[in-house]
């Protein structure tokens, strides 16, 4: 029952999203979780249209913010705004205040706008001078940057990248699957026409349902001893936080969800590993120099850890 209306949340986005079946399972895997994702590729590859596509798919709210250098943290948050009538201040919510929240080339915007997330993405609440206010349920941000190398990017700062579940990738498509693309799009854009395969209820039913999944004392050994071991490695600054353990263990779940089991398998793991730790991990200068990146780190980690 779970997995088939799981299905239909895949099958209605590749209606729009055309050959990323993988890249659409680890949104849904977010959105399961209540996980963020950060989506980094080159300009013109469908990363907005991916998080638009999931909130329609689940007749979901969502905004998006434009984040641009002069973008100001009560942009994202909202704030307070005198009322004449009361001579009272009251809250005027931000574009935060949604289900699914597109934070679009997070990275061309200034780190003091870029932190307004940090307690958004963590604790789900907005707080301002001394109040709080509470998100929708559910919520999660979709953020999207260029790479570091692009004119006008600023590096996200390592507390926040921390937050992000996962970071994801598009690709290029086939060229097959980019013949279908544009003559899809020659008279309208598909996503126009999509309509809702679930409800929001059914996908709160499903994130309780993560929360059920089995996982083995053996797996979860597991899961920490790759984790850590990226604390040990030499070419390694700064190693991946228990935040990324929690996260491994929670999408793994997700996983075997959408794979239709109410257990997790190593193979869940092992598939998911890779897009929890590349982000959080940052590499040391010399290894830099001698061309090593995380996923030759997270390789040697997969090599060296035991199978349970």
């Amino acid at each position: 029952m779970h997995s088939e209306n799981l299905k239909k949340i895949i099958d209605n986005m590749e209606k729009v999203i055309v050959g990323k079946t993988d890249t659409v399972k680890l949104l849904i895997v977010g959105l399961l979780t209540k996980g963020h994702i950060l989506i980094e590729d080159v300009p013109g590859l469908g990363k907005t249209m991916l998080a638009l596509a999931l909130a329609k798919s689940i007749n979901a709210d969502f905004k998006r913010i434009q984040f641009t250098p002069d973008l100001l943290p009560s942009d994202v948050t909202g704030g307070f705004i005198f009322n004449p009538q009361t001579r009272d201040f009251d809250f005027k919510k931000g574009p935060v205040f949604t289900n699914i929240l597109l934070a679009d080339e997070i990275n061309r915007t200034t780190p003091r706008t870029q932190s307004a997330l940090l307690e958004c993405m963590q604790e789900y609440t907005v707080s301002l001078d001394g109040k709080t206010f509470a998100l929708p349920n559910p919520f999660i941000v979709v953020a999207t940057q260029n790479p570091i190398e692009y004119q006008g990017t600023y590096p996200l700062p390592e507390a926040q990248i921390d937050r992000f579940s996962m970071k994801i990738n598009m690709g290029y498509l086939r060229m097959e699957e980019e013949v279908k693309v544009i003559s899809e799009q020659k008279i309208q854009h598909p996503i126009e026409n999509l309509k809702p395969a679930l409800d929001l209820e059914k996908v709160l039913e499903l994130q309780e349902e993560v929360k059920k999944i089995q996982v083995s004392p053996h797996i979860l050994d597991y899961i920490v001893k790759l984790v850590s071991a990226t604390r040990k490695k030499e070419e390694v600054k700064l190693g991946a936080s228990p935040r990324a353990s929690i996260a491994l263990m929670k999408t793994s779940c997700a996983w075997a969800l959408l794979e239709g089991r109410d257990y997790v398998i190593p193979d869940d793991v092992v598939n998911l590993l890779p897009w929890v730790l590349k982000h959080r991990l940052i590499l040391q200068p010399k290894a830099l120099i001698a061309g090593k990146t995380p996923e030759h780190i997270i390789s040697d980690l997969l090599r060296s850890t035991p199978i349970p």
